[in-house]
């Protein structure tokens, strides 16, 4: 009976491992794909309760301001770190010590992995997820690629995502023309996209706006340069 047992416990765990391979090699042919593909959509598209406005643009067509607002706005190290920023993980653990809430230290990496695959929620499983496959897609994609699909997929309204979505919704015009300030305006809705307009902005997001574009002008127009090549 102890030797079924084993045997059973072992037959189980086989196609366990079978399965997790098999799924492994799964992900990794779609991010292969996805490097040269544009996705046609993505895990939170597909759960929006709104009906949704996307349109891809090609980041070389973008101005360097656009994607430089974001990562002004939500992830400096960007350009140095591999998927998983441990400099802001660290800050966001001591702050949480001292007696601040725990704060999210999510990379622009970790933020494309999510919103292109995962779902919504703060569970310990998907933040897993999201760090393991913010290294794949550093990996396999590279900087520029991650940047390109994150400026395509983040929401930045009701059912609005992708800054062409955005900027044609917001502004009347093509996400290549947006000036300095208007990329910052669409920056900062990007925590709270749905109850956020940038044409309509509170006192304390207006600040907010002026922050970032300060970050812009000392992280200097060529900061992404490195990475957009």
């Amino acid at each position: 009976m102890a030797q079924g047992t084993r045997g059973f416990i072992g037959w189980i765990w086989f196609v366990c491992w079978r399965g997790m391979l098999a799924l492994l090699l799964l992900v990794l042919l779609l991010l292969l794909l996805l490097r040269f593909v544009a996705p046609p959509t993505s895990a939170f598209m597909l759960q929006s309760p709104y009906p949704v406005s996307q349109r891809w643009v090609d980041i070389n067509t973008l101005p360097s301001h656009v994607p430089l607002a974001l990562v002004a706005s939500e992830d400096q190290r960007f350009p140095q770190h591999f998927g998983v920023d441990m400099t802001e993980i660290k800050k966001a653990l001591e702050q949480f010590d001292d007696g601040d809430g725990l704060r999210g230290a999510s990379t622009i990496s970790q933020q494309t992995a999510k919103n292109l695959l995962l779902w919504p929620g703060r569970s310990m499983l998907r933040k897993g997820l999201e760090a393991t496959l913010a290294l794949g897609l550093e990996l396999v994609w590279g900087k520029k690629r991650i940047l390109e699909v994150y400026l395509n997929i983040a929401e930045f309204g009701k059912g609005l995502y992708g800054v062409e979505a955005a900027s044609q919704y917001y502004y009347g015009k093509p996400a290549s023309k947006l000036s300095r300030n208007e990329a910052a305006r669409l920056a900062v809705l990007l925590p709270s996209p749905r109850k956020r307009d940038p044409r309509r902005l509170t006192p304390y997001l207006q600040q907010r706006v002026s922050w970032v574009e300060q970050q812009m002008r000392q992280l200097g127009s060529g900061y992404l340069k490195p990475v957009l090549q």
